[in-house]
């Protein structure tokens, strides 16, 4: 049985690897969820992102990622119906995962950029208690 919830049926193994590759291994996922860390929340927004999602991809992963509990929605607008898109507590808890992945990237692929995701997750905390540590010892 799972600490959090209930009973996972595994789609492969119950490797935790394997697991959380089969819910944001694909191609498109983990850049969904960078661009609800950096700011955006609707379709539109995300759809702008530099990597041209194709518009049948995106919905599928937003309603994915929604089943999962990664992110939620909710109506900003009526007529047409409209949403914005939230991480939950359990999405947020991929920012470790996008983090180093940015290192990652900087470190072995040549002229790679980042966008300010360390202000968006918990490297903030690390951060500020860095400079605060800093400072006392002064």
């Amino acid at each position: 049985m799972s600490r959090t919830t209930q009973p996972h049926d595994f789609a492969r193994s119950n490797c935790a690897v394997a697991s959380t590759l089969d819910i944001v291994g694909d191609k498109w996922s983990l850049l969904v969820i960078r661009d609800l860390f950096n700011g955006k929340s609707t379709y539109g927004e995300i759809l702008e992102s530099g990597e041209r999602i194709p518009t049948n991809i995106l919905a599928d992963r937003l309603r994915r990622l929604e089943e999962a509990g990664i992110i939620e929605k909710s109506a900003y607008q009526e007529r047409p119906v409209r949403f914005a898109y939230v991480l939950t507590a359990k999405g947020r808890d991929m920012g470790d995962i996008l983090i180093a992945l940015v290192r990652w990237g900087k470190k072995h692929i040549p002229g790679t950029q980042a966008l300010d995701i360390a202000m968006r997750t918990g490297d903030v905390a690390r951060a500020g208690r860095t400079r605060k540590t800093a400072k006392a010892r002064r």
